[in-house]
């Protein structure tokens, strides 16, 4: 088996190598051709225009019966992503993983996903600011000068940076009352994606021992 895996994803490396036109890259971890560093450009006429995405890939055991792990190592600001791990919520990663589907086809999807974010929480009202300012600090994007609907003004002016974290102002100012430094704070926040339903998850213990280490 690890013979006939072997073979399969190092074709699959060559395959991609080859194909200059889907602008997906493979390159191994380590000299190791089951960990692998997978990366492509953000969907051209959405907020991750402009940015360069790497993906951390492991080959399971049991590929390709069993789907590969994928996740961003690229911050991300998108609701199938976690901005903390950059764990991905996608069903071909789950149990829609198929044996028919290859690196390159998976990495395609990941791009694809990236073209059709669907927010639904009422923190990602501005989710497009905040998407395009993720992409300029964390993957090279260009910088977001303006916004929809207001022509010619600085993207920073609409929004503060706890708003361009995702964050709740009320939850940065509780940990700030406390002697944190508010940079700290939300970058710290930021980490522990806090936020939505992932507030009660988190004891602030866990916040406050995570400030102490930063």
């Amino acid at each position: 088996m690890s013979d006939a895996r072997l073979r399969r994803v190092n074709k699959e490396i060559a395959d991609c190598k080859n194909d200059q036109s889907s602008n997906i890259n493979i390159d191994l971890i380590d000299n190791s051709p089951f960990h692998l560093r997978g990366s492509f450009d953000g969907p051209q006429d959405t907020p991750y225009d402009g940015g360069h995405f790497e993906v951390d890939i492991v080959i399971p055991d049991s590929y390709p019966f069993q789907p590969v792990k994928m996740k961003f190592i690229t911050k991300v600001y998108h609701p199938n992503v976690s901005s903390a791990s950059g764990a991905i919520c996608l069903d071909i990663l789950k149990d829609a993983w198929s044996p028919v589907l290859t690196l390159k086809s998976t990495l395609i999807s990941l791009q694809s996903l990236l073209c059709s974010p669907e927010p639904n929480d009422p923190q990602d009202a501005d989710f497009e600011d905040t998407a395009r300012y993720w992409t300029h600090v964390y993957a090279g994007g260009p910088a977001p000068s303006s916004a929809p609907g207001a022509a010619g003004k600085d993207i920073t002016g609409l929004r503060d940076e706890v708003a361009i974290a995702g964050l709740e102002k009320v939850h940065v100012d509780q940990f700030e009352a406390i002697g944190f430094e508010r940079s700290k704070v939300i970058d710290v926040l930021r980490r522990l994606n806090y936020r939505g339903s992932n507030v009660s998850k988190i004891p602030d213990d866990k916040v406050v021992e995570e400030l102490l280490r930063a």
